[in-house]
């Protein structure tokens, strides 16, 4: 029996579009590693590493993270992959990093959530979180027992700066506009895998169904259909 080549995948999305939710069923049904470049960051600012301590200043002045450092940072990480199946999330961002990324490694596939943008805005503006444990309320799908109170605590709950109506509208903009060059170098490539939705239970079964073309389903090997 042939050994399947290992997959080396990319999601994106625009922020609150459900990247969170479908990498991590990704990961429970395929067994892939998940690298993700915001993780990355912090825990590499945390350590204060070299790469870390640089990025940091970066943010501390309010300016983008530049691509050379980014990019540092992903393929240190991956080089450590080479004999695993993984899925990059969050990078790369800009065509430059998606041409820094090629020359190390070949992607296979770039999977796409395509979630409209009035539906992301809905769904961050309704979040609210409980800032000591992280849990996160939705008013549309998981409001908390009585509005504005975390369930667990009874501490009230707040909403993240990034998640008010006008700083959503920016990151969207900001998404749209450094994002679509990216997405349209992966395309030329046949590359880009788009799976359109507003929900993100309706996307998944026909991103497994599409990964399930690519790799076996360790979950559960009895298991008829995707949970």
């Amino acid at each position: 029996m042939a050994l399947r080549p290992l997959l080396r995948a990319v999601i994106t999305g625009p922020p609150g579009s459900g990247k969170g939710t479908i990498s991590a069923r990704i990961i429970k049904h395929f067994g892939v590693k998940h690298v993700s470049s915001g993780d990355l960051l912090r825990e590499n600012m945390q350590k204060k590493t070299e790469v870390g301590t640089l990025a940091k200043s970066y943010i501390d002045q309010g300016q983008l993270i530049p691509d050379d450092i980014m990019t540092q940072l992903v393929l240190n990480e991956i080089k450590g992959l080479d004999r695993y199946n993984w899925l990059l999330d969050g990078f790369p961002r800009t065509v430059a990093q998606a041409e820094a990324l090629d020359k190390e490694c070949h992607i296979d596939t770039v999977i796409d959530l395509d979630v409209p943008f009035e539906t992301i805005k809905c769904r961050l503006t309704a979040r609210w979180i409980h800032p000591a444990s992280g849990r996160v309320y939705n008013l549309e799908f998981s409001p908390p027992k009585v509005q504005g109170i975390d369930d667990i605590t009874g501490e009230p709950l707040v909403q993240r700066d990034d998640d008010k109506p006008e700083t959503v509208s920016k990151r969207l903009q900001a998404y749209d506009a450094q994002t679509k060059p990216v997405l349209e170098y992966y395309r030329k490539k046949g590359l880009l895998k788009s799976f359109s939705g507003t929900e993100t239970n309706k996307i998944w079964p026909h991103i497994y169904a599409f990964l399930q073309t690519k790799l076996p389903d360790i979950s559960q090997k009895d298991a008829a259909s995707p949970r």
